[in-house]
């Protein structure tokens, strides 16, 4: 009689991002990543999906993809986007995506979307999604971008925006956008998962119930009275 345990689970990211290098020779299932001090802003930025596509083809439709081949910083974060410009009675033809879902019935299917408007000068804040990277399509207005690499470098890889832009922010970090027009903007944040989660950075300073004040204040290293004040701005009460 023998009896063994099986183990099994899908791989968990062992970084937060793994840009392509494009130039390496070596050749693996995927890309080869970039060293991470050469990663700038421009390794997860598109520019451009506002222009129309030519549709001016057999099936009248057009499809301008987003995915890892234009923006290297999409590596191994699982989620890509397309613009589809059709013509009158254009077609996308019937197709299927091996490896990937469109929006439908969004239960178990790891995909969702959001739209974020923004008054003139306003902030998405600092905020992670813990299980989802995040591509985000500005519509209209210009909007300041960016987001925090892991320690211990602390880089702030940041863009400025215009409509038809794409930036990545990958899965678990630190980002923002800010709105530094006098005019609204409007952006569209697809996520690749179905509940992405939405963990803020002043949420330390609201939480039920509070984090002792000592503990902020030792950990950020400021007089307790600063932590009492955030937390009398950030508490359950004043949490909108």
């Amino acid at each position: 009689m023998a009896s063994s345990v099986v183990l099994a689970s899908d791989p968990s990211p062992l970084q937060y991002f793994c840009v392509t290098d494009k130039a390496s020779p070596v050749l693996v299932n995927g890309f080869v990543c970039k060293n991470p001090m050469d990663v700038n802003a421009e390794d997860f930025f598109f520019s451009g999906l506002n222009m129309p596509g030519n549709t001016n083809k057999r099936l009248g439709s057009n499809v301008t993809a987003v995915d890892v081949k234009k923006i290297a910083g999409l590596n191994t974060l699982g989620i890509s986007l397309a613009r589809i410009d059709f013509a009158p009675y254009g077609l996308n033809p019937p197709h299927t995506h091996p490896r990937a879902t469109e929006i439908a019935g969004l239960n178990t299917l790891g995909v969702s979307l959001a739209r974020i408007d923004y008054t003139p000068f306003g902030v998405n804040p600092p905020h992670t999604h813990p299980r989802a990277t995040e591509i985000l399509t500005v519509i209209e207005g210009t909007l300041l971008v960016g987001f925090i690499t892991s320690n211990p470098q602390n880089r702030l890889i940041f863009k400025v925006l215009n409509a038809g832009d794409v930036f990545v922010f990958p899965q678990g970090i630190i980002h923002f956008q800010f709105n530094r027009g006098h005019k609204k903007a409007v952006a569209m944040a697809h996520l690749g998962s179905q509940n992405p989660g939405r963990i803020e950075a002043k949420d330390v300073f609201g939480s039920n119930p509070k984090i002792d004040a000592s503990v902020l204040a030792k950990a950020f290293q400021v007089d307790k009275k600063v932590m009492d004040y955030l937390q009398s701005r950030f508490g359950m009460d004043n949490n909108n």
